[in-house]
This record gives C-alpha cells, sequence and structure tokens, in this order.
C-alpha cells in the first residue's frame, strides 16, 4: 500500500523564494504542456501516449527556456504527467455523477506544489536533535543547502522513497510529503472472527458517531472557529484587493481555515485509529453524501462533518491495521428493530426507538448501528448466532462521548464498554 506521511518544513528567507521562484517556472510549464497536449488529436494514441508525446519535448525546451535548466528533470516530467492525472481525477467524478469541464491553465495561486521522483533528494534523520532532520533537493538554491524539516513521527518500515512533493499552503507554510510503499499486513478470514471483535457504525450530525457497543462520540464543536473566521472575512472584505494589507489579512483567514480543516483531520484520524485497533471489522453504512448534500436541509452541516472523508480515512486505516472496512446498504437501518425487524417510520425529532410490535426500546441511533452491524455480519460472511445483537441491549442509555475529550489516539473514554441498564 502507498503511504504518505507529511511533515513541517521551515526554510529560510532565501530558500522560500527559491522554491517559489521553482514553483512558479514549473507552473508555466504546466500550462506550456497542457497547451501543446490540447493540440495533439485524440486519435493519436492513448491519453498516456499523448502526454508522453508532451514530456519527451522538454529537452528542446530547454534550448530556449535557459531557466528549465535550474530545475531538477524528474521535477519537470512529473509537472507534465500531472496532466494526465488530472484528467483521470475529472473522469472519476464525471462518473460519480459531477459536471466537470476541461483542465484549465493554472494562476500562480492555484499552483502549489512541486514533486522530485525517485531521486533529485536526501532526506537526513539524523542530524540535529530529536524530531528535526533536513532534506536535501537538487538544483534549489539558497543557503543553507539542506532544509530544516520535523519529524513528528517515525517513517513506517520502507525500501526506498518513492516520491518527495513540496507545497505551499495558503498560509505561507510549506510542507514535505514522502510516498513510500508498504507491506499491508494480512487481514483475518472472516470466518475466524469473532463477532464481538466487530463494530457497527451509526454515522449523524449531532453525534458524529453511534457505534453498536454504545458508544456515543459528539461532532466537533467549531463554532468559536466559525465566529472568528466571520469576523476575519468581513475584514477581508474591507480591504483593497491586491494591497499588502489584504495579503495579509488573507493569510490570517487561511491560518483559521487550516486550523478548523486540522481539527477535524485530526479528530478523524484519531477514531479511525481506534475503531480499525480496537476490532477485527468495521461496518460503515454506504451513504450517498452527494445526494444529501444537494438537498436543502441541513446542507452545512452534513457539509462540515465530512462523512465521505471519514469513509476515506476508515479505508486507509483498515488497510494499515490489518481491518475489514465494509460499506452496507444504508436503507431502513433507522426504521427496522433490532430484536425483530419490524419497521417503523419515526421524524427525525424523534431520538428514541420504540418497537410497536416486541416492546424493544433503545436509542435511534443505537438501534441503526446495530443493524448496520447486523448486515455487516452477513455480507462480510461472519459466522454468528442467528439472534439479533439487541437481545443484551434493551435500554437507551448510551456513553456519550465529547468530541473534545478524543485528545489522543486511543483515548481512554472510547474504550468505556456500555453499560446496560437493569
Amino acid at each position: 500500500m502507498k503511504y504518505s506521511p507529511r511533515f513541517r518544513l521551515f526554510p529560510t528567507e532565501e530558500q522560500r523564494e527559491a522554491m517559489d521562484w521553482q514553483r512558479d517556472t514549473v507552473r508555466q510549464l504546466y500550462n506550456h504542456a497542457l497547451r501543446e497536449f490540447n493540440q495533439i488529436p485524440e486519435d493519436t494514441g492513448t491519453l498516456r501516449q499523448r502526454v508522453w508525446m508532451v514530456r519527451d519535448t522538454i529537452p528542446e525546451l530547454k534550448d530556449w527556456w535557459s531557466d528549465l535548466k535550474k530545475v531538477y528533470s524528474t521535477v519537470l516530467q512529473k509537472a507534465v504527467e500531472r496532466i494526465r492525472d488530472n484528467i483521470n481525477n475529472l473522469g472519476k467524478l464525471k462518473e460519480k455523477g459531477y459536471g466537470v469541464g476541461s483542465l484549465n491553465w493554472k494562476p500562480p495561486r492555484e499552483y502549489r506544489s512541486f514533486t522530485y521522483r525517485q531521486s533529485g533528494f536526501e532526506l537526513d534523520t539524523k542530524s540535529g536533535p530529536n524530531g528535526r532532520g533536513l532534506l536535501s533537493l537538487k538544483k534549489l538554491k539558497g543557503e543553507p543547502r539542506e532544509i530544516p524539516i520535523r519529524l513528528h513521527r517515525d517513517l513506517p518500515d520502507h525500501d526506498a522513497i518513492k516520491e518527495v512533493t513540496l507545497k505551499k499552503e495558503p498560509t505561507g507554510a510549506w510542507y514535505a510529503s514522502f510516498t513510500i510503499d508498504t507491506d499491508a499486513p494480512p487481514k483475518p478470514d472472516p470466518e475466524n472472527i469473532d463477532p464481538e471483535d466487530t463494530v457497527g457504525l451509526d454515522l449523524g450530525v449531532h453525534n458524529f458517531i453511534h457505534d453498536s457497543d454504545g458508544r456515543s462520540v459528539r461532532r466537533l464543536d467549531l463554532s468559536g472557529d466559525r465566529k472568528r473566521l466571520e469576523r476575519e472575512q468581513r475584514a477581508l472584505s474591507r480591504k483593497e484587493k491586491g494591497s499588502n494589507n489584504w495579503a495579509n489579512q488573507r493569510r490570517r483567514v487561511a491560518a483559521i481555515h487550516q486550523r478548523m480543516s486540522n481539527k477535524k483531520r485530526d479528530f478523524k484520524h484519531k477514531l479511525a485509529h481506534f475503531y480499525t485497533t480496537e476490532y477485527d471489522a468495521v461496518f460503515v453504512e454506504d451513504l450517498n453524501v452527494k445526494g444529501m448534500l444537494e438537498s436543502p436541509q441541513n446542507a452545512r452541516n452534513k457539509a462540515e462533518v465530512g462523512w465521505r472523508d471519514f469513509l476515506t480515512i476508515l479505508e486507509h486505516h483498515g488497510d494499515k491495521n490489518a481491518c475489514h472496512i465494509l460499506e452496507v446498504e444504508p436503507r431502513g437501518t433507522t426504521k427496522e428493530c433490532a430484536e425483530c425487524g419490524a419497521e417503523t417510520a419515526k421524524p427525525l425529532w424523534v431520538r428514541e426507538h420504540s418497537c410497536p410490535s416486541c416492546g424493544f426500546k433503545i436509542d435511534r441511533d443505537w438501534n441503526a448501528a446495530l443493524n448496520v452491524q447486523q448486515r455487516g455480519w452477513n455480507q462480510l460472511g461472519v459466522v454468528h448466532s442467528e439472534d439479533t445483537p439487541a437481545e443484551t441491549a434493551t435500554a437507551a442509555d448510551t456513553i456519550d462521548v465529547s468530541a473534545s475529550r478524543v485528545v489522543e489516539t486511543g483515548s481512554p473514554c472510547l474504550k468505556e464498554a456500555a453499560q446496560a441498564a437493569e
């Protein structure tokens, strides 16, 4: 599996200027390559062949475009090949029903990264204090020659670093992402999985997660950050666009956006790590997030919680921690009774499931999580009793975990078992 850990760089002012110059030069090459690519008829060859036809003209470009000689060769090649990657990504979005157009030229603010592939870089993890290192890049001007990097975690076991991507965030901070290939641990056979080592997750807006073991994790409270963002955006609107004050204020707004994004990403990664290390199989609903966002009800909260982003992170941790991640049909998980299977329609404001057929009472989201777990067993092939898992869960009491308490991976508050009322 491919793994791309990301680390913060601390370049000097001279190194920042050198990286900005190289990023802009690569951007101009990308725009030139895109123009040349669009002039090649589609029947000339496959997408890969047409991109390579443009890439092979780089040595000729260096004869009259002297700036290209100051950039490492693999960086230039990767910039041209980025056209193929972007077209493939547009095709994936189109398959999902999104309306996509064609590739456009990149202005300076939209082209933020460049990539060294296979060679041209060297990472020294032994120089400097603990948690620090030095990254050397060929043909990158600036003194000193090495860029300080903060290694807040160790790289997984690997043979070699395949790529290094340097990216400048809107805040002005630089980051380096290392692409490495690691061996994914084998996942356990479904027939050998104990049903107790599985969990079903019900994703929501008020409670981000409610699992089949009775845990309920509330969503992150970002109201304070949102108020500050609104205040800084109002200040930005009063600045003259393009002025120094406008540029400084724009970075303040970008810093708030990045802080909110980091909080949400960190929260999701910690939850995904907990569930994939605690269980052998995790079952979630296969939500139609695109359709849910297009509905007029509560669209902002649905977009902010980021269900699809969490599912992607969960799959990544599942591969890394040898845990099965399975998406099941979400239709009817809230209506069906986890005890007898009878369907009971209930409005959204009703937060308790009370079955008129068997009298089973439980929290609405807990009932849905139990149904998700049952469907996951049947779909994955886990050997389990025909009795439903809800027989021992006869109360609506759950453990409510605040998102602010998920302060580190494997927080004890997540490991508390659900207590069933007598």
